[in-house]
C-alpha cells in the first residue's frame, strides 16, 4: 500500500511539472510558449525598401569599356535604408559618445557586470566645467601647441574599440577554433577634415576645412573625410546603442546596422524603376522646368549650375519612389562590397553579395571597396545607378560619405510603412 501511494505521488509530480512547462498544452504539441510576442521595429530616419527582383547591371553604354556590370536578374530581400546620407550632425553623435566614454574611463566611472567584470558607466560630460577640464587635461592640445592661443580637443585621442565575429569565415572553416574568427578593431573615428585641402591643389579651401564638420551651419550636410573602416565602426556603434535600449525594454534585436552591399544599394537606388539609368528614371538629368535633378558636375565644370558648388544638405533634391534622397550625386557612398571586375559573374541570384575573408593575411583580402552614386565632383555618367567605382578602404575623400541599412529578417512580420 505504501509503495502504491509513492508511485501515485511521483506520477502526480511528473504531470504537474509537465503542465508547468507547457501550460494549456493538455499533452499536445503546441510549440515553445516561453517566448515573447514579436513585432519588428521601425528605425527612425529609414525608409523601407521592399523585397523584389530586378535586372542588375548596366542600363546604358559602358563608355569606360570595363565590362564590370553585366546584366543579371536578381531577387532581393526587403530592408530598411537611411532616407538620406549620414549627416555631420548624426556622425557627431558618434564622436561625442566616444569622447564622453573616454572621459568617463579617465574619471573612473564604472559599473559592475553580473559576471563580476566592470564596464564604463556612460554619462554625458559637461566639458565647460573647469574642474573636469583639469582632470581631463590629457584629452586636450595645450594652448601653446594649438596654434590658436587656446587649448582644444585632441581629435587623435578619439578612438573606438570594438569586436566582431567573422561568421562567413567561420562557416568556411567550421572545424577551427572560434577564437580565430574574432576580429578586434581599434581606430580613430574623427573625420579627416584636411581632405578639403589635400585633394585640391592651388585652391583656398582652408575655411571649409576648418568649419565643415563641427559648425552648426553644416549640420545637415553629408559627413565626408570618413574612410570605409570608420563608416563600418559607425554602424557597429549605432547597433550597440540600439541593442542597449531594446534590452532595457526587454525586446529582441533581430538585426544590425551595416553598410549596404552594392546589390542592395542598386536595388534601393532604382526605386522600382527597372533598367532606368537614374533614380528618377531618365534618360535626362534636367526636369521640364530646366532644373537639375542632382548635385554633380554639369556643363563641363559649371558646379554652381545645379545649385551647389560642392556638397548640399542631405535632404535636398527630390526622393526616388522608395523615399530615398541623393542616391545619385552629392557624395558617393561606401558599400560593404569589395571591388573586382568579374564579381557579377560569380554572385548568387537571390540576395547576392560578393565578400572575401576579412583576415588581412588572406590573399583574397580586397582593400578596394565599391562606391556608388557619383558625387558633386563627378560627371553625369557616374550618377547612373548601375555605374560601379571603387576606392581603397583606408582612404578618405571630400566626396565620399555613406548611409546604413537594417536588414529585415522576416518580411512577413515587418512593421514596415509605405515608402512614400
Amino acid at each position: 500500500m505504501k509503495k502504491t501511494s509513492l508511485k501515485v505521488s511521483a506520477l502526480a509530480l511528473l504531470v504537474l511539472a509537465a503542465s508547468c512547462g507547457n501550460p494549456g498544452s493538455n499533452g499536445q504539441l503546441v510549440g515553445d510558449q516561453t517566448r515573447m510576442s514579436y513585432k519588428a521595429p521601425y528605425p527612425i530616419g529609414m525608409m523601407y525598401v521592399p523585397s523584389g527582383s530586378f535586372k542588375m547591371g548596366a542600363s546604358d553604354e559602358d563608355i569606360r569599356g570595363r565590362n564590370d556590370a553585366t546584366v543579371h536578374t536578381v531577387q532581393m530581400v526587403g530592408f530598411y535604408m537611411d532616407a538620406t546620407e549620414i549627416s555631420n550632425q548624426e556622425y557627431r553623435q558618434f564622436t561625442n559618445w566616444v569622447r564622453d566614454s573616454i572621459a568617463n574611463t579617465i574619471l573612473g566611472n564604472f559599473k559592475d557586470n553580473p559576471d563580476g567584470t566592470q564596464r564604463v558607466d556612460y554619462k554625458r560630460i559637461n566639458w565647460r566645467d573647469p574642474e573636469l577640464q583639469d582632470q581631463l587635461a590629457s584629452m586636450y592640445i595645450p594652448a601653446e601647441q594649438s596654434g590658436w592661443g587656446r587649448k582644444e580637443m585632441d581629435a587623435s585621442k578619439l578612438r573606438y574599440t570594438y569586436t566582431t565575429f567573422d561568421i562567413a569565415s567561420a562557416v568556411q572553416h567550421r572545424y577551427e577554433s572560434r577564437e580565430k574568427f574574432v576580429r578586434r578593431y581599434d581606430l580613430p573615428i574623427y573625420p579627416d577634415t584636411t581632405v578639403w585641402m589635400r585633394q585640391f591643389n592651388y585652391a583656398f579651401n582652408e575655411p571649409i576645412a576648418m568649419q565643415y564638420f563641427w559648425f552648426i551651419g553644416f549640420n545637415r550636410y553629408p559627413v565626408v573625410g570618413v574612410n570605409w573602416h570608420q563608416a563600418t565602426a559607425f554602424c557597429n556603434w549605432r547597433t550597440n546603442i540600439w541593442v542597449a535600449e531594446r534590452d532595457k525594454a526587454r525586446l529582441y534585436t533581430e538585426s544590425r546596422f551595416r553598410l549596404p552591399t552594392e546589390q542592395e544599394w542598386e536595388w534601393a537606388a532604382r526605386g522600382g524603376r527597372n533598367q532606368s539609368p537614374f533614380p528618377w528614371g531618365g534618360p535626362y538629368i534636367i526636369n521640364k522646368k530646366g532644373c537639375y535633378l542632382a548635385n554633380f558636375k554639369p556643363l563641363r565644370g559649371n558646379y554652381a549650375a545645379d545649385g551647389g558648388l560642392y556638397t548640399v544638405p542631405v535632404d535636398k533634391y527630390a526622393a526616388n519612389d522608395y523615399g530615398l534622397k541623393n542616391m545619385s550625386g552629392n557624395v558617393s557612398e561606401w558599400t560593404s562590397s569589395p571591388y573586382f571586375g568579374g564579381s557579377y559573374n560569380q554572385m548568387a541570384d537571390i540576395n547576392p553579395s560578393i565578400t572575401y575573408n576579412s583576415r588581412e593575411n588572406d590573399p583574397l583580402y580586397m582593400k578596394r571597396k565599391v562606391v556608388r552614386g557619383g558625387s558633386w565632383r563627378d560627371v553625369q555618367y557616374y550618377l547612373q545607378v548601375s555605374t560601379r567605382d571603387y576606392e581603397f578602404e583606408d582612404t578618405s575623400k571630400a566626396y565620399i560619405g555613406f548611409r546604413c541599412v537594417y536588414q529585415e529578417v522576416n518580411p512577413a512580420l515587418s512593421n514596415r510603412r509605405p515608402s512614400r
